[in-house]
């Protein structure tokens, strides 16, 4: 063997340097499926990625405000309220993974870059400051309605769709979560006195 085949023969040593800064092509645009063996239409699976992002940006924009209002609440039930604002923000991070991973499922792209979920989302901004607390809650309540309405009419046409899948994340998951969490936000708005005389 020569020198020059010992060379090419020896392995080159790996390096633990990251390639940083890498850049790719744009494998799979927004707003299309892929086929995969899940026993749907292409427009079943177009239709059902559709609503399901509409519901994954609103959900996105309600996770954030939970967050938000977590850290500004105030008053003489600030720990009760922080902590539920901690509480729901985490079921709704869950909601979150489990729609995207539908819509992945499905074939097709999740929305999931900020810039893009706000473009979309039908959830108002709220203000960049903070609101008295009962305003808070008050929005918090009318992004779960907005959400809610949303997917009573989403699950009701997959289901019309065939997509089962789709329908059980949207009842079981979506709306079971947003219609607990709305019940628990609306009674902290009840004018009750916290003494009575």
């Amino acid at each position: 063997m020569t020198t020059q085949e010992r060379a090419s023969a020896t392995p080159k040593p790996r390096s633990s340097q990251p390639w940083l800064h890498q850049r790719g092509e744009e494998i799979q645009e927004y707003g299309t499926v892929r086929q995969l063996p899940v026993g749907m239409s292409y427009n079943t699976r177009m239709y059902s990625c559709q609503r399901l992002n509409q519901v994954l940006a609103d959900t996105q924009i309600l996770h954030a405000l939970y967050k938000k209002h977590h850290w500004l609440m105030r008053g003489q039930t600030f720990y009760q309220l922080h902590l539920l604002m901690d509480k729901h923000a985490g079921e709704q991070a869950e909601l979150i993974d489990t729609v995207a991973e539908r819509v992945q499922t499905l074939g097709g792209v999740a929305v999931g870059d900020p810039r893009h979920v706000a473009e979309i989302t039908n959830v108002p901004r709220p203000p960049n400051g903070a609101e008295e607390v009962p305003a808070m809650l008050s929005r918090l309540l009318e992004a779960h309605e907005t959400i809610l309405e949303d997917c009573h009419d989403a699950a009701a046409r997959c289901q019309d769709n065939g997509d089962d899948g789709t329908n059980d994340v949207l009842v079981s998951d979506v709306i079971r979560t947003n219609e607990l969490q709305a019940w628990f936000l609306a009674e902290h708005l009840v004018d009750t006195p916290l003494v009575h005389t």
